[in-house]
């Protein structure tokens, strides 16, 4: 069975975004000037649908965006970073959900 690894720097990891769409337009701009922040920082989108299919329980906040950082330190410098920092209202004025961070796993 995979394992967590102790150095959380030399780990990869995901950042889980659920929400619920509240203003079109201001999450349309979020996402214009987001991409080039997440690129910038080592970061990648893994996955982005608005309909995710439901395979198991209820799902407040469909909307699912998956990102991918090399360390928590990568993440970490990205999302405190100043130009994030600048554009991170436009996603909470526009998007009721959760933004979660989870570890990667190594093979053992």
């Amino acid at each position: 069975m995979p394992q967590m690894r102790r150095e959380d720097n030399r780990l990869s990891v995901y950042v889980i975004a659920q929400g619920k769409i509240e203003n079109r337009g201001l999450i349309d701009q979020y996402v214009a000037k987001v991409i080039p922040t997440i690129e910038s920082h080592q970061g990648r989108i893994v996955a982005f649908d608005e309909e995710p299919e439901v395979v198991e329980g209820p799902i407040e906040h469909p909307r699912t965006v998956i990102l991918e950082f090399p360390s928590m330190t990568a993440f970490h410098a990205w999302y405190d970073s100043p130009e994030y920092q600048e554009i991170l209202p436009l996603r909470l004025k526009s998007t009721r959900g959760t933004l979660i961070v989870a570890k990667g796993l190594t093979p053992s």
